[in-house]
C-alpha cells in the first residue's frame, strides 16, 4: 500500500485522559479549538480564561494569577477607540463600560481560579516566542489591542528563559496540585507578521523549550506534536482554512483524533462514539416536533443520555440534554 504522506508515529502516553479528569486549555487559539472538541464530547473542561495568550511569558502569567487570584482594578485597565482594555486579555474582554469589563474579567477569574486547583491536567500551547513589551513600563502584554506599535518594543525569548520561567511556575502549581498533569503543544497556526522565516525561528524556539521541559519533568509532562502534524501528515493546503493560516475544521478534527490515539484508551474511545452519535442525535431538527415518530426519537435520545450516564457519572451533560431527560421523566 502506498503511503501518500509522512505518517508522525507518536509515542505511547505516561497517562489517559478520562471523563473523572477536570482539564484545562491555556494558550493559543488551538488551545480553543481543543478545549471546544473537549466541550463537545462531554469533559469537564475550562479553555482560555483570559482568552487567546500567545506567548509562553503572558500564559505563564494566567497561571500565576489563577494561583494567586488578585482581582483587576480600574487602573489596571485602560481607555483606547472608545473602550476599556485590558492587557492580560483578549478583547472578548473589552467593553464601552469599565464595570462591566471588569464584571466580566473578575467573575471568570474567580470561577476559574476556584477549580485551578483542583485540575488533574493542563494542556499549555504556545503560539509564538516573540513578546511585546510596553515602552513605558517594560510590562509584557497579552494583547495590543491595536495601540500605536511605537508603544511597545518587540523581544524574541530565549530558550533558557522559556524553560527557567515555566520550571519555577511548575513547581509551584505542582506544590499546589501535586498529582497534575501537563501537555505541552506548540500551534500548528503561522504568525505571518512575523515574516516566513522569522515564525519558523520562533517556532523552533518554542519547539526547544518544550523539549527541555519535558526532558526536566519527564514523569509529570507529556509533549502532543500538533504542530508536527499540520506541517508533515497535513502538509497540504486543502487542511487550511480560507486564511491559508489557520487549520481547516477537517485539520483540526483529524489532529483531534490524533490526540485521542495518544491520551485515551480503547474503553474511553468507545465512550466517545456514543457522545458522538448522541451530538448527531441532538442536531436533529423535526419538520413536527409533535407526532409519535419524533417523541420516540426523544426517548431514544434520552436512553442514549442514561446509557453514557451509567457508564461514567462524571460526563458533563449540556442544558439541552439535561432538559430532555427531565420532560421524558415527566
Amino acid at each position: 500500500m502506498i503511503n501518500y504522506c509522512t505518517y508522525i508515529d507518536i509515542p505511547e502516553s505516561l497517562f489517559d485522559i478520562t471523563y473523572n479528569d477536570r482539564l484545562m486549555f491555556l494558550g493559543s487559539c488551538f488551545a480553543d479549538n481543543m478545549g471546544v472538541k473537549m466541550m463537545e464530547h462531554r469533559f469537564n473542561v475550562s479553555v482560555n480564561p483570559f482568552g487567546v495568550l500567545y506567548n509562553p511569558l503572558s500564559v505563564a502569567l494566567g497561571c500565576r494569577r489563577l494561583l494567586d487570584p488578585v482581582p483587576f482594578a480600574e487602573d489596571d485597565l485602560f481607555y483606547y477607540d472608545g473602550m476599556y482594555h485590558s492587557f492580560m486579555h483578549h478583547g472578548k474582554f473589552s467593553d464601552v463600560s469599565v464595570t462591566d469589563s471588569l464584571f466580566r474579567i473578575n467573575g471568570t477569574l474567580s470561577a476559574t481560579a476556584e477549580v485551578f486547583r483542583d485540575i488533574s491536567c493542563l494542556v499549555i500551547t504556545f503560539g509564538t516566542a516573540y513578546v511585546y513589551r510596553l515602552k513605558s513600563n517594560g510590562q509584557v502584554v497579552a494583547n495590543c489591542h491595536k495601540l500605536p506599535a511605537i508603544q511597545f518594543e518587540r523581544e524574541l525569548l530565549t530558550v533558557d528563559r522559556i524553560v527557567d520561567e515555566w520550571s519555577v511556575l511548575l513547581e509551584n502549581i505542582w506544590s499546589e496540585n501535586p498529582l497534575l498533569k501537563v501537555i505541552f503543544t506548540v500551534s500548528p497556526i503561522r504568525h505571518w507578521k512575523d515574516g516566513a522565516h522569522f515564525n519558523q525561528i520562533s517556532k523552533a524556539t518554542l519547539l526547544l523549550a518544550e523539549q527541555a521541559l519535558t526532558e526536566k519533568f519527564p514523569d509529570r509532562i507529556s509533549y502532543f506534536p500538533a504542530y508536527e502534524l499540520m506541517m508533515d501528515e497535513l502538509r497540504d493546503y486543502r487542511f487550511y482554512a480560507d486564511d491559508m493560516f489557520h487549520p481547516s475544521d477537517i485539520a483540526v478534527n483529524y489532529i483531534w483524533t490524533r490526540f485521542c490515539d495518544v491520551y485515551m484508551n480503547t474503553e474511553m474511545k468507545g465512550i466517545l462514539k456514543e457522545v458522538e452519535s448522541l451530538n448527531r442525535a441532538l442536531s436533529h431538527r423535526p419538520l413536527n416536533p409533535s407526532v409519535n415518530a419524533y417523541k420516540q426519537f426523544l426517548m431514544q435520545t434520552l436512553l442514549k443520555i442514561q446509557r453514557l450516564q451509567h457508564k461514567n457519572p462524571y460526563i458533563c451533560l449540556s442544558k439541552e440534554e439535561k432538559e430532555i431527560a427531565s420532560k421524558l421523566q415527566e
